[in-house]
């Protein structure tokens, strides 16, 4: 084997941008569009019907109109440098950095909407029942759309399986392989941004019917503190999840599954492992072992498909 013939097998990229992520893309695209569309209806509407409901939903959207654009534009960053040299793992993960920050940005819309549905309880003011159901009633349709849109699919990323063996330094090979995965957090941050505004709208048309057929007024503002409390948790779990991607958090259940197949045959022992992921269902591990060879190791961890890249170190 000459050479160049080594080294072109030797050379490869990191992009674990999953197979998906084009699709995905355009998905949140046409959702920005929508909720963006949404926003001007409503807060035009609350001005004309001199309704502060519509005008606080109006803006309440806008927050997630600006979220979800950072997630359309995360999706655009990543593919443009997935190639580029600056990052040692590609662009996989910036999709759950997006996701992180429209996490924070939930977070602060629950806490907005907590705190003047408080001041309405105790301080309450005329509400156009009537239009604001209607426009309400719209919005729930825009959000279902939207939601169609993110949710109604099932997408599998699959990525280049890269292996990168070192033995005493030396010894390297390469492999190939495909992974798959269910979890990009960029479009699951978008997909609980429509979720968080459907829930708001059906709680908005619940209050708004009650006030108008029942004169319970004090409904749409509790009404309001039920939907910030739900929206806490949605924002916490997607704020928690993203920041074990970022921060490398072990993946327990994919090294447990790594040591089974490495030391399984009993003439192997690993010494030192991280695993963690580096794309949409893509992970990274570093397997440090004694005993069996760098080959024979790459030949055990063949059927695990979540890894997209691996390194062994024999010692």
């Amino acid at each position: 084997m000459s050479l160049d013939t080594e080294l072109e097998q030797l050379t490869h990229d990191h992009v674990f941008l999953g197979e998906a992520h084009e699709a995905n893309a355009l998905r949140t695209l046409w959702v920005v569009l929508l909720t963006a569309g949404m926003m001007v209806v409503e807060i035009a509407a609350g001005a004309l019907f001199n309704s502060m409901a519509l005008l606080a939903d109006g803006f309440h959207m806008a927050t997630h109109a600006g979220a979800l654009g950072v997630a359309a534009l995360a999706y655009s960053y990543a593919r443009r440098h997935a190639k580029s040299g600056r990052y040692s793992f590609g662009t996989g993960k910036v999709g759950d950095l997006a996701g992180f920050a429209s996490a924070l940005v939930l977070g602060m819309v629950a806490l907005g909407i907590a705190v003047e549905s408080l001041q309405r309880l105790f301080d309450p003011r005329p509400v156009a029942f009537a239009e604001a159901t209607v426009i309400a009633i719209v919005g729930l349709m825009v959000n279902l759309a939207s939601a169609a849109l993110l949710g109604g699919h099932h997408h599998h990323d699959h990525g280049h399986h890269d292996h990168h063996d070192h033995h005493d330094h030396h010894d390297h090979g390469h492999g190939h392989g495909h992974g798959h995965g269910h979890h990009d957090n960029n479009l699951r941050s978008a997909y609980v941004h429509v979720l968080a505004d459907a829930l708001t709208s059906v709680l908005a048309i619940a209050a708004l019917l009650g006030g108008r057929y029942l004169g319970w007024n004090w409904l749409d503002p509790v009404m309001g503190l039920v939907g910030a409390a739900v929206i806490s948790v949605w924002s916490w779990s997607l704020m928690r999840d993203t920041a074990g991607v970022l921060l490398d958090r072990h993946e327990a259940g994919l090294e447990r599954e790594i040591r089974e197949l490495v030391e399984g045959p009993g003439d192997a022992h690993i010494t030192d492992l991280h695993v963690w992921r580096v794309g949409p269902g893509a992970h990274a591990a570093i397997v440090a072992a004694r005993g069996a060879s760098a080959a024979d190791i790459r030949t055990r961890l063949a059927p695990v498909h979540e890894i997209a890249h691996l390194t062994v170190e024999q010692h």
